[in-house]
């Protein structure tokens, strides 16, 4: 790829990524809703059923689930993607940008650059949340820094695992089945609960869940009170919560790419 071919390429990408900024300015109704939901989730556990929740090594609940609301809030933007992808090929939009003169790349990665961003705005209204409820940063800025990073490389991963699906889907209105992927996925994770209070078989799964290895590795550099477990994936969170989103990616973004070459054929 030459140097202006590059050029033309993150032109063109930074033009989508404004065109979807552009779109939620319109809808600021529809952002503030999709920020606020898990807030929502967070205040429900922490205040309607965390008086009747014990952290396992100790420690106080509504801080023991902000990391794991974090990582929900990364993984809920999978439908994000995933509506705006598919309604845009729904439409017809996607087949007239593949008719224009525009890098090829810059649909896919306008619309993960524009979710990246609506991420770290999600991040921050959950850690503000987290912090009004009780939730603190132990072990200094740059476990914290690092924790929060984790957490934008699991949502770069599920970025293009929205993209996909929102290819390969037939509307934006077969939302539901990525609700039906990604909640319980996200649930059956340590989150919101211990692995170590599941029957065992279900805690085993729970601790390889790609969402548990962000999430134990946020707790561990935030410093967040509770036992973390034991199994070999608990106590390697830090190396796992990178693997999994790497291997993520690298099965999704070429299944995007090719998907996305394939359309119109």
């Amino acid at each position: 790829m030459s140097v202006q071919t590059l050029r033309w390429a993150v032109a063109d990408g930074r033009t989508l990524t404004g065109r979807a900024l552009a779109h939620w300015a319109r809808r600021p109704g529809e952002v503030a809703v999709a920020l606020l939901f898990p807030v929502m989730v967070v205040l429900m556990m922490g205040y309607l059923f965390g008086g009747q929740m014990d952290v396992p090594g100790g420690g106080n609940y509504r801080e023991f689930i902000v990391p794991g609301m974090f990582a929900l809030t990364m993984a809920f933007g999978v439908e994000t993607t995933f509506t705006a992808i598919a309604g845009d090929a729904a439409k017809g939009v996607t087949d007239r940008f593949r008719a224009m003169p525009m890098a090829p790349s810059a649909v896919v990665v306008g619309r993960a650059a524009a979710d990246m961003l609506h991420s770290v705005a999600a991040l921050a209204v959950m850690a503000v949340c987290g912090v009004l409820i009780g939730w603190r940063i132990h072990d200094g800025i740059a476990g914290a820094l690092a924790a929060f990073g984790l957490l934008l490389l699991l949502r770069f991963s599920l970025v293009w695992m929205g993209i996909y699906l929102g290819l390969i889907a037939k509307g934006p209105e077969s939302v539901a089945v990525v609700q039906t992927l990604v909640w319980p996925i996200g649930f059956l994770s340590s989150a919101l609960v211990a692995p170590s209070t599941m029957p065992g078989w279900l805690g085993a799964v729970a601790e390889w869940n790609p969402m548990s290895a962000t999430v134990t590795a946020c707790r561990e550099l935030f410093g967040t009170p509770g036992d973390a477990g034991t199994s070999w994936a608990a106590q390697h969170s830090v190396l796992m919560a990178v693997v999994w989103p790497l291997v993520i990616a690298a099965v999704f973004i070429p299944l995007s790419v090719r998907r996305y070459r394939a359309m119109g054929r």
